[in-house]
């Protein structure tokens, strides 16, 4: 179906461009988008797997839509990846309180970086 086509297109140029975004300026995407002034090599890393797994499932995406057969299977891996955004989202929001977001997010000990918010480098 051509509807399924277009849409499948569309969705791997939509999810390669917000991959590369992620993963090709890691620093520049952090301090533009998430407001981390200073990030850490663990944070770098973190963006280029996410860079990673999205441009696996928009190439899947690309392939299945000039291939009838995974076509259907695309579309619902689709359907799956946007609702975890959507949910992962929606969790953030219910479970963000004035006290959860004035204070920032801290490893306490498990880690050598227990004294310096999560990804951030000491100034």
């Amino acid at each position: 179906m051509q509807i399924k086509r277009i849409y499948l297109i569309f969705a791997f140029v939509a999810v390669a461009v917000i991959a590369s975004l992620y993963g090709i300026a890691p620093a520049w995407f952090a301090r533009t988008f998430l407001d981390v002034p200073n990030l850490g090599m663990g944070f770098s890393h973190i963006l280029r797997a996410i860079m990673g797994l999205y441009l696996a499932l928009g190439l899947f995406w690309l392939f299945a839509a000039f291939d009838e057969r995974y076509r259907n299977v695309a579309v619902l891996t689709r359907v799956i990846f946007c609702a975890g955004l959507v949910s992962g989202r929606l969790i953030s929001l219910v479970g963000r309180s004035p006290a959860a977001s004035a204070a920032p997010l801290r490893c306490d000990g498990v880690c050598p970086c227990a004294d310096r918010p999560l990804g951030l480098q000491p100034t």
